[in-house]
């Protein structure tokens, strides 16, 4: 992961603090290393924005979040299909701007009404030209909602309100529990891993088997993965 510690080395801000002026600090989720090169030069030389870093991996978005605290953070939609990183990031920074790199199979009503859903507050096709981009970071950020116009007409009739209140988002400490579960680890260890008590990790066990409606831990994995909310390539 390409994160940077601060300006002139000095550590990053705790989570809670204010963000550093001037300008929004922008980060990127995209597996194509040369997409994350050429966003990088786009934003790091255009006046006002701020570049900060970015990941290839789903499972290092997070960590990315937490130690870079963007102030808008663009995410390839193949990486986040079903809205699951986007709920979890937005639950953990309300104030995080998350747009969505829509790719061409995503450009459909049911993908960006779910991506609205979910928290993201910008979409805007990946394939599109450096301004369109540049105009979903800025108006994203400054108007907290922004969609591109050809995907408007997918957003027609969108309620938030409604739509979002059925979704279900694990908590960081909850995506945590299931990561280390994914990997395999009984209850004990996991509590040995994250410092807590066995007690502790059985209630967050119950709580993502309600929140996925999963049977067990075995049908909550598969699910995790079938929904994009782990990746087979965490390891």
């Amino acid at each position: 992961m390409d994160m940077r510690t601060g300006v002139n080395g000095r550590p990053l801000p705790p989570a809670g603090a204010a963000r550093p002026a001037p300008g929004p600090g922008i980060a990127l989720v995209d597996p194509i290393p040369l997409f994350r090169e050429g966003l990088s030069a786009v934003v790091r030389r255009t006046p006002g924005l701020r570049w900060l870093g970015s990941t290839g991996h789903l499972h290092t978005a997070v960590r990315l979040q937490e130690q870079l605290r963007p102030d808008v953070l663009l995410v390839d939609s193949v990486l986040d299909p079903q809205g699951h990183l986007a709920t979890l990031l937005t639950a953990n920074d309300p104030q995080l701007v998350v747009i969505s790199l829509v790719r061409e199979p995503h450009r459909t009503a049911k993908f960006v009404r779910g991506a609205l859903a979910a928290g993201v507050r910008g979409l805007v096709p990946r394939g599109g030209e450096v301004g369109e981009v540049l105009q979903a970071i800025v108006r994203g950020y400054q108007e907290r909602m922004y969609v591109d116009p050809t995907l408007a007409p997918l957003a027609a009739g969108f309620t938030p309100t409604a739509e979002a209140g059925s979704r279900r988002a694990l908590s960081r400490r909850e995506y945590e529990v299931l990561q280390l579960i994914a990997d395999g680890l009984e209850n004990q260890a996991v509590a040995n891993e994250l410092y807590v008590s066995v007690e502790t990790v059985r209630t967050h066990v119950k709580n993502i088997l309600r929140k996925l409606r999963a049977r067990d831990r075995t049908h909550a994995v598969s699910l995790a993965y079938q929904a994009g909310l782990l990746s087979s390539n965490m390891k």
